[in-house]
């Protein structure tokens, strides 16, 4: 039996909606929590704030963005040593274009879904 609470992915009671997980091979993933991550270092420019958004240590967010930087073979952010200026982040253009068309195939693919999605859960009322 499907359950009865209407839950996106993001857990906000919203419609539901696909969450997809790119898995590009040797291991390389990204998905919901690494796009999160690399939007949160945009906008916060620095991995331990937005480690600190997302619930997580800074060693945790600075591990999957190395996985990343280690699994694209570029960096998908730039650091700036803290000191008296402080120090920060910021993604790269690779960074920016993983986000994009990440977002771009989630929005893709919940088009695609959502009157699948419709037909699954009007036949839960059944």
């Amino acid at each position: 039996m499907l359950p009865t609470k209407r839950v996106s992915a993001s857990g906000d009671g919203a419609s539901p909606r696909l969450s997809i997980r790119l898995d590009l091979g040797d291991g390389v993933r990204i998905g919901p929590g690494k796009v999160r991550l690399l939007e949160e270092i945009g906008r916060a420019g620095s991995i331990s704030a937005a480690g600190r958004a997302l619930g997580m240590s800074y060693r945790r967010a600075w591990e999957l963005v190395e996985a990343l930087n280690r699994g694209l073979g570029a960096p998908v952010a730039e650091t700036a040593a803290g000191g008296a200026g402080g120090g920060g982040a910021r993604l790269t253009g690779l960074g920016e274009a993983v986000v994009r068309t990440y977002r771009a195939i989630e929005a893709e693919s919940n088009a695609a879904a959502a009157g699948r999605l419709a037909d699954l859960l009007g036949q839960q009322q059944d």
